[in-house]
């Protein structure tokens, strides 16, 4: 093997061992649980429910 090929190989050891050093593992995997955040856009209205069909009809029909 000539020189340079000899030194082509340590360049290319010195690279995989830096890769590994930064890259050698995965991060641990992330559950979807933690990926979603559940919170209500506003505050409940308590008034929306209030309506009843059968006050109004009691109302103006009776």
């Amino acid at each position: 093997m000539s020189r340079d090929a000899v030194h082509a190989y340590e360049d290319d050891d010195m690279a995989a061992r830096a890769r590994r050093a930064r890259f050698g593992s995965l991060p641990e995997p992330v559950r979807v649980e933690d990926l979603i955040e559940e919170r209500p856009a506003v505050a409940p209205d308590p008034a929306r429910f209030a309506y009843d069909p059968d006050e109004w009809l009691v109302r103006y029909c009776a």
